[in-house]
């Protein structure tokens, strides 16, 4: 068993180990340390008290005065929402193209709308709205659902696919996964649909047939789409899950479709409109 001595150069008793020599010494810590530690759980009592604290197995507790990070993040939101409000002076049922026509509506809802831009919309389509891969860019004239002052505003406030009664929603078949098109098909159809805008590539009159037959009634039999039915036109070069045969390929037998959150009830009202007013300046806005 190890045995306490005194250390002569310290006066301090030892603990009794020992390594290599190394003699551990047994120093109480300050005082000062040992009043702040104690201070610290009796504080640390009081609050699982006061807030909460102990997890249960359905739920929590909810502390004497049921306090909450989330609740007063909510709290200092909607304080923020009517203190800005109240500074842009805009009324709540001034329409998007009342607000672009006012100056000083329009400057505010300018920066505010930049602002939401950068908190709710960047993450998806860029800081710069250059989109990417499955988010499209908000700075060209390829609107899916109409690029009108309005056409955005809708499509900001309802989304897509998003669950809304008004939101805006299409579907794609999936060509090769529900067997419509069998492999030689889809290859053909797409060597037609990129024919279109790559003279490159060759497309033959069964591609055409086949266009024909299974897409031209969404995207129209000149391919340039359809805005009321959110078709994109396949006759440029703009294509918003990856150009190349590849890809196409893939989107034919099995489509992607995006979702866009409703933000309506996520954000007041000034702010969704203020968003469509920034999003039209941008520079693709019809």
């Amino acid at each position: 068993m190890a045995q306490q001595e005194l250390d002569h150069l310290s006066g301090q008793t030892t603990t009794g180990h020992e390594w290599d020599g190394l003699k551990e010494l047994n120093t109480p810590l300050p005082k000062w340390w040992l009043y702040v530690f104690y201070a610290c759980i009796v504080w640390s009592i009081g609050y699982w008290f006061v807030y909460p604290s102990w997890p249960l197995v359905t739920d929590y507790t909810k502390g004497i005065w049921g306090a909450t990070m989330r609740s007063d993040s909510i709290a200092a939101y909607e304080a923020g929402i009517k203190d800005r409000l109240a500074r842009a002076k805009i009324p709540t049922d001034a329409s998007v193209d009342q607000i672009r026509g006012n100056k000083d509506f329009l400057e505010f809802a300018m920066a505010n709308g930049k602002a939401a831009f950068g908190d709710n919309c960047a993450p998806c389509h860029g800081s710069g709205a250059t989109g990417g891969p499955g988010y499209p860019s908000l700075q060209d004239d390829d609107w899916l659902w109409g690029g009108k002052l309005a056409d955005i505003y809708q499509t900001i406030q309802f989304g897509i696919r998003s669950g809304h009664a008004k939101a805006r929603d299409s579907q794609m078949p999936n060509f090769g996964k529900d067997a419509v098109l069998k492999k030689e098909e889809i290859v053909a159809v797409t060597d037609y649909v990129v024919s279109l805008s790559d003279t490159s590539v060759k497309g033959d009159d069964a591609g055409k047939k086949l266009f024909s037959d299974n897409c031209a009634a969404c995207h129209g039999e000149d391919a340039k789409g359809n805005l009321e039915l959110g078709a994109p036109n396949l006759s440029d070069k703009i294509w918003l899950y990856g150009a190349g045969k590849e890809k196409i390929v893939a989107q034919l037998t099995e489509a992607q479709h995006g979702i866009m959150p409703a933000w309506e009830g996520r954000l007041d009202p000034i702010t969704v409109k203020s968003l469509a007013v920034y999003v039209h300046s941008l520079g693709g806005g019809k």
